[in-house]
Formats: structure tokens, sequence, C-alpha cells
């Protein structure tokens, strides 16, 4: 007989996690000394033994000391734990493509000469922050998947918590920098290279970078102020702002609207940015006298544009979903959260390579080339 753990486990979670302690010895004399025994989670004991449910010893329910909390434990995808092994096979398959499409990419824009200009220095900044996002997340959602590999200290929720966001929010910031420098290409070609120079385009990748970090610290300071004396069970595949604050004991209002608020506020007014660039991009593609100059300036955008629906299509709707999307259920919702992280870094350099000229003909150069060894 199967019995969900995951429902069992997020309505004691729901229900503030309380549970039974047998009190062997107290001393109401000077400081409170009392040892507790801890009976674990009634009712589950038996899929504590089988591992569906932590015991006690690999989590911590009551948490005195909120200095050093322990383990949490990561579900997955709550409602499909029979399924997990099987929903890694594509996991992996898509995190597999998205590290050797980036690689390759950046392979390329290092080792050709042509393709030393503005616009790729920004792509390859993209590809290395998409295998960085990717990589964040995925590794430990496969180790959840097929070795039931389910506890995650703290100080490394922490961690993956900031890459993932980080990652995030920089990504947004480069799509922006993207977008600008399309906009220099098209609007003002003669003034291009004058505009973007090196010393420029260093400090705009110094600004963005910097500005994502200063908005994703806090996060990390904002949990690590919070007491954890509730369950320390996480219905997901990886630690995240919110979902890591609601298992604290202790008013998180600063955290739900800073989580909201600032990052959410930064990344549209990149789009907002992003959509001014690409409507004065247009009004000037359209102004040109030549048909094939237009065809070739929207093609050279097209590209851009499928990368940035790709990313803010998922990203958006995993985040409203999770602010106001109480008849989503959570299934669903980690799924979604999971594919967002691994489907545009996985599309990113096949879009590039498909719809930029430069890149499609080193990339058949170089498997030209490597097949020619191979024969050899």
């Amino acid at each position: 007989m199967h019995i969900n753990s995951s429902e069992a486990l997020l309505s004691s979670q729901d229900t503030e996690a309380i549970h039974p302690i047998s009190m062997t010895t107290f001393n109401l004399t000077g400081y409170n000394t009392g040892a507790f025994t801890l009976l674990g989670i009634p009712g589950l004991e038996q899929h504590q033994e089988l591992g569906l449910v932590p015991s006690w010893s690999a989590m911590v329910l009551f948490n005195l000391s909120s200095d050093n909390p322990g383990p949490f434990i990561l579900v997955g995808i709550p409602g499909l734990e029979q399924a997990h092994v099987w929903i890694g096979i594509p996991f992996c398959i898509i995190y597999i493509v998205a590290i050797v499409g980036n690689c390759i990419l950046l392979y390329l824009i290092l080792v050709e000469r042509s393709l030393h200009e503005p616009m790729f220095f920004f792509l390859s900044m993209l590809a290395k922050t998409d295998l960085t996002l990717s990589t964040a997340g995925i590794p430990k959602t496969l180790s959840i998947f097929w070795l039931g590999a389910r506890e995650i200290t703290f100080p490394g929720c922490l961690t993956q918590m900031f890459f993932l966001h980080y990652s995030f929010v920089l990504d947004s910031a480069i799509l922006m920098a993207m977008a600008f420098d399309r906009y220099v290409a098209i609007c003002s070609p003669l003034r291009y290279n004058s505009i973007l120079t090196p010393k420029t385009i260093i400090k705009i990748v110094v600004g963005i970078s910097f500005r994502s970090f200063c908005i994703i610290l806090p996060d990390v300071f904002l949990l690590i102020r919070l007491p954890f004396c509730r369950t320390r069970i996480i219905p997901h595949t990886y630690c995240e702002h919110i979902g890591v604050a609601w298992l604290a004991c202790a008013d998180i209002s600063i955290n739900i609207w800073y989580a909201f608020c600032i990052p959410i506020m930064t990344v549209i007014s990149d789009v907002i940015l992003i959509a001014v660039s690409y409507t004065l991009i247009l009004c000037a593609v359209f102004r040109l006298p030549s048909y094939e100059a237009r065809q070739k300036a929207l093609g050279t955008c097209g590209s851009h544009v499928c990368v940035i629906l790709m990313f803010y299509t998922p990203a958006f709707f995993s985040i409203l979903a999770h602010r106001f999307g109480h008849n989503v259920s959570r299934t669903f919702h980690i799924m979604f959260a999971n594919l967002y992280i691994v489907i545009p870094p996985a599309l990113n350099p096949i879009v590039y390579g498909m719809k930029t000229k430069q890149i499609r003909e080193k990339v058949i150069i170089f498997f030209s080339i490597k097949g020619t060894l191979w024969k050899c």
C-alpha cells in the first residue's frame, strides 16, 4: 500500500508541525536542563524507516539555537515520488544539452577572432550565467531523483539559493545589455565602435554584475536572521528564498515584500528598457530603404527576441503563480520552476546557433573539422 508521503509532510508543515515529545527529566531549579526524546512524526514511523520521511536524526523539528540550524530536507516533486527516476531522465538530457551547447559557444567565441565583438562578448557572458543557473539546481535535483539524497545543509541551502537568484537577475541584466547593443548597432551603426568601446563594455559588465549581487545578497541575511523551529521539510527540488522563509517560526513579512518588490521590480524595469530598445529598433528597421538590410536587421534581432521570450515567459509565470496562484497545484508549479532553470540555458545556444549567421558558419566548420579528424 502506497501512501503519498509528501501530502503527509505538507499537512504537518501547514499545521505548525507540532510533534509530541516525551520529557524524561526536568530540573525546575536554576536553568532548564530537561532532556527530551523526539518521537518523530506520529503515524509515519514506518515511512521513516523506509526513508520516505526523514527520521529525527536527519532533521531538527525544534531548533533551540537559530545560530546553527540543522539540515533541510528537499522532498522533490510532491505527488510524483514514484516517478522521480523517470522524470530525472529528460532533466539529465536537457542539462547535458545545456552544458555542451554553452561550452561550444564559449569555445567558438574564445578562439574565433571574428567573434570578438561586443555582441558576442555579452553572449559569452549569457552562456556563463546560464551554466551557473542550471548547475546550481539540476545536479541536486538529479541526486534527489536518483540517489534519494534529500538532505541539504543550511549553508548549502543559502549558497544554492544565492546562485539561483543571482543568475536569474544577472541573466535579465545581460539581456538588457544585449538589447542596448542591438539598438546602437542598428540605430547608430557609424558610432557603434566609438560608443561600445572595450572600456565601456567593462563598465557595463561590472555594473550589472554588482547590481545583481547587491539585489540578491540581502536575501541571504534575511534568512540567516530567522529562527527555524518548525519542520525542515522543503516541498521543492531546490532552495529558494520564500520557500525556505515559510519554514521559519517568526514574522517573514520583510522577506515576502523584499523578495517580491526589489528583485521583481528590477527585472520588470529591465523588461521595460528591453521593450523600449526593440521598439526603437523596429522603427529604425522599417525606415531602411533596402529590403535586404531590413531582413538582415530583423534576422539579427530575431534570435534575441526568441531568447528573451524563452527566459521571461516561464520565469514570470512561475513567480506570479508562487505569489498569487493559490489554485495552481504545487506539483505543476514545482515542475515548471525546474523547467525554467534548465530549458532556457539549453535552448539559448541552439537559437543563437541557428539564427546568427556568424555562429552558424563557425559551428558548421567546427563539426566538419571534428568529423574529418574522427574519420582519420
